[in-house]
C-alpha cells in the first residue's frame, strides 16, 4: 500500500498547486442550500465552450485500431493547422480562466478540472512542437493510420470511409515528412539508437509481394456477409486500386526518406535536457504523464525508495521457493529455465485466454458494475513484434506477442494479463465509452496516470483476487511492479541525470525479471518518449493511498466493489481528481455510483 512519504509528496505537491483552481468541492461545499447556489450561467458557458471545442478536437487526430468507426479523412497536420491549435486551445485556457469554477455545479466542477488539465497538456506539446516529432521507438504516424485496417467493418460506408482513407495517405504523409524536416533542422528527433530498425515497420506495406500481402488489404479478405457480392467485388477493386496507387507509393516514399536523411541525421543524445528547451520540456511531460507538479529529483527519490520496498518482498519469495542463491542468480534462474516459457505461440495465447478467464469468475465479487464489452485475445502482427511491448490492451482486444518466446516468461503472464485485459485496460477504457454520464472529453480520452496507474493497481489486486497461483506468477507480479518502480529511477536519470542507455538497461537488468531483449525495447522506449514510464507507479500509489484512505474513515462500511465502481466511473482523470472524489465517496459514507449492485 502508499506509504507516507507519498502522501507526503502528494499532499505538499498536488493539492497545494494544481488543485487551487481546478478540484472539485468538498462534500461540505457541495451541500446545496436551500435556494439554487450555482449560476446556470456558468454551467451554460463552460459546457458550450467544452462542447465547441470537442467537436473541433476530434477531426484534429487520426483515427487508430482503438477507435469506434472508420473514419473516412485523415486529419491536416500542415504549418496552418498547428498555428491554428496552438491559437484554439490558448485561446480555450484563456476562456476558462475568465470561469469561476466555484460558480459551477459539482459535476460541472469535476468536469472544469479534468477538462483544464487537458487543455493545459495539448498547448503545452503544441508549444514545444511535439507534431515535429510524430514517431518514437514504440509508435509512429503510420503506424495509427495502419491501425485502421485492424479495425472491425461492419457495413459497405465502412469501407468507403477506408478507401476514402487510403487515398488521402500521400497528403498526410507528405505533411507529416515536412514536419519530421522542420524538427531534424533543429535537434529535436528521437534519438538516433532508439530508431534503428523501425524502418522495417513500413518495409511490409512499402515491400509487400503483392496487394493481397499487404496488410493494408486485410479488412477486404472476408467481407461482412449483409453486403451483396457484387458490391464487395466493387469494394475490392476500389481498395486495391487504393493500395496500389495511393498506399505504396507514399510508404515507400516514406521508407526513402527514413533511410536515407531522417534515422542518419536523428540526435545522437538520448536525454530530454538535450532537445531544444529541453529542461522546461521534460517538466511539461512529467505534469502530462503523472498530473502532478513533481520535480525530476522527487520522482528519482520515490523510485529509488519503492525500489527497495520491492526488492525485500522478493527475497521473501525466494525463501519460500527455497532457492539458494542470491537475486541475481535467481533473475537467472528465472530467465533461462524451459518450464517458464511457452514452446508455441498458441500455448502463449491459450494460456493468456485461460488467465483472463479465471478472472471472469472472480468479477461480481470486486466490481459491482461490469461493461457489456467483451475484448478477444491476439497476437502481434508479425511487422511491429519485434519493437512491441510484450502486451497491449483496450476496447475490444489484448496483443500478446508471441515473437521470440524466450523473451515471454509464463510468470510474468497473469501479471500482464490482469493489467492489459480485465480488469485492466480493456475493462476500464470499455466502461468509460459506455459512461453516457460523462461528457465525450472524459468518456473518449485517455490520461495515462489514470489509466496506466488503474493497470498496475489491478496487477497487485491480483494477489488479493487469488489469481497468483504460484510463488513464481507472484513473483511474476513483484518483477513487474519493480518494473514500473525502477521506470521513476531509470527515466529521470536518462532524461535529467546523464544516465547511458546501457546504465539504464543494467539497472533493469539487475533489478527485474524482465528477459534482455524486453529490457532493450523498454529502455528505447523510455529514451524516446520521454516521461511516459513515469505515469504508472505514481497513479498506482494514488489508487491505493485513496483506497487506505476510505477503509480506515468507513470502517466495516466499505465495500470494495463499491470503492472500485467509484475509481472506475471516473472514466479517465489527474490524479487529484481522483483523491478528491474519494474524499466525497467517504463522506457519503462509502455508496457507490451504482448502490444496486454493490
Amino acid at each position: 500500500m502508499a506509504d507516507s512519504h507519498w502522501r507526503n509528496v502528494v499532499s505538499a505537491i498536488a493539492f497545494a498547486g494544481a488543485l487551487t483552481v481546478t478540484a472539485p468541492a468538498s462534500a461540505d461545499e457541495n451541500a446545496a442550500p436551500a435556494k439554487a447556489a450555482y449560476p446556470a450561467k456558468a454551467d451554460r458557458r463552460f459546457e458550450a465552450l467544452y462542447q465547441e471545442e470537442w467537436a473541433w478536437r476530434e477531426k484534429q487526430f487520426a483515427d487508430d485500431e482503438d477507435s469506434d468507426a472508420i473514419s473516412a479523412h485523415l486529419p491536416d497536420v500542415g504549418p496552418r493547422a498547428q498555428d491554428a491549435k496552438l491559437a484554439k486551445w490558448a485561446g480555450v485556457l484563456s476562456k476558462l480562466d475568465t470561469i469561476d469554477a466555484k460558480a459551477l455545479s459539482p459535476n460541472n466542477r469535476e468536469n472544469y478540472a479534468v477538462y483544464r488539465y487537458q487543455i493545459g497538456a495539448l498547448l503545452a506539446a503544441q508549444r514545444f512542437r511535439e507534431y515535429e516529432r510524430p514517431l518514437n521507438s514504440d509508435t509512429s504516424f503510420w503506424g495509427d493510420v495502419g491501425g485502421a485496417a485492424r479495425q472491425t467493418f461492419r457495413t459497405e460506408q465502412d469501407y468507403r470511409n477506408y478507401i476514402a482513407l487510403m487515398g488521402e495517405i500521400p497528403r498526410y504523409f507528405d505533411q507529416q515528412i515536412a514536419n519530421m524536416k522542420a524538427g531534424e533542422a533543429r535537434g529535436f528527433t528521437p534519438p538516433r539508437i532508439t530508431l534503428q530498425g523501425r524502418d522495417d515497420t513500413v518495409t511490409s506495406i512499402a515491400e509487400a509481394k503483392s496487394t493481397e500481402d499487404n496488410p493494408y488489404y486485410e479488412p477486404f479478405k472476408a467481407m461482412p456477409a449483409v453486403i451483396p457480392a457484387a458490391v464487395q467485388a466493387e469494394l475490392r477493386a476500389q481498395g486495391k486500386a487504393a493500395i496500389a496507387d495511393d498506399v505504396v507509393p507514399a510508404h515507400r516514399k516514406l521508407l526513402v526518406f527514413l533511410r536515407e536523411d531522417y534515422i542518419p541525421h536523428a540526435v545522437t543524445a538520448i536525454d530530454a535536457y538535450a532537445l531544444p528547451d529541453g529542461k522546461a520540456y521534460y517538466q511539461s511531460k512529467i505534469r502530462e504523464f503523472t498530473t502532478l507538479d513533481l520535480t525530476p529529483g522527487q520522482i528519482h527519490r520515490i523510485g529509488l525508495d519503492e525500489v527497495a520496498k520491492i526488492h525485500a518482498q522478493m527475497l521473501e519469495v525466494m525463501k519460500e521457493v527455497k532457492f539458494g542463491g542470491d537475486l541475481p542468480a535467481f533473475l537467472h534462474f528465472l530467465r533461462t529455465d524451459p518450464r517458464f516459457y511457452a514452446k508455441t505461440p498458441m500455448e502463449l495465447l491459450k494460456d493468456a485466454a485461460w488467465i483472463a478467464k479465471q478472472f471472469d469468475g472472480k468479477a461480481s465479487a470486486w466490481f459491482g458494475h461490469l461493461p457489456r464489452a467483451r475484448f478477444e485475445i491476439t497476437p502481434v502482427p508479425d511487422d511491429i513484434a519485434p519493437y512491441y511491448t510484450s502486451g497491449r490492451g483496450g476496447p475490444g482486444g489484448y496483443l500478446v506477442n508471441t515473437y521470440d518466446l524466450p523473451s515471454r516468461p509464463l510468470y510474468a503472464l497473469p501479471a500482464l494479463t490482469l493489467h492489459e485485459s480485465a480488469p485492466g485496460h480493456a475493462f476500464q477504457m470499455s466502461l468509460a465509452q459506455e459512461n453516457k454520464n460523462l461528457p465525450p472529453f472524459r468518456q473518449q480520452t485517455y490520461i495515462s496516470a489514470y489509466g496506466e496507474g488503474w493497470a498496475l493497481y489491478c496487477e497487485k489486486l491480483g494477489d488479493e483476487m487469488g489469481m497468483y497461483e504460484t510463488p513464481y506468477d507472484r513473483f511474476g507480479m513483484l518483477s513487474y511492479q519493480m518494473w514500473r518502480a525502477a521506470r521513476l529511477v531509470v527515466d529521470t536519470g536518462i532524461h535529467s541525470m546523464g544516465w547511458s542507455r546501457e546504465q539504464a538497461q543494467a539497472y533493469l537488468h539487475d533489478n527485474t525479471a524482465l528477459a534482455d531483449r524486453e529490457i532493450e525495447t523498454e529502455v528505447d522506449r523510455y529514451i524516446a518518449w520521454p516521461g511516459q514510464a513515469l505515469a504508472y507507479y505514481p497513479g498506482e500509489m494514488a489508487i491505493f493511498d485513496a483506497r487506505d484512505r476510505a477503509e480506515k474513515a468507513l470502517g466495516p462500511k466499505f465495500n470494495i466493489r463499491a470503492f472500485h465502481d467509484t475509481v472506475l466511473d471516473l472514466g479517465s482523470v489527474p490524479l487529484p481528481v481522483l483523491q478528491a472524489r474519494i474524499d466525497r465517496f467517504i463522506a457519503e459514507g462509502g455508496k457507490g455510483p451504482y448502490p444496486d449492485e454493490e
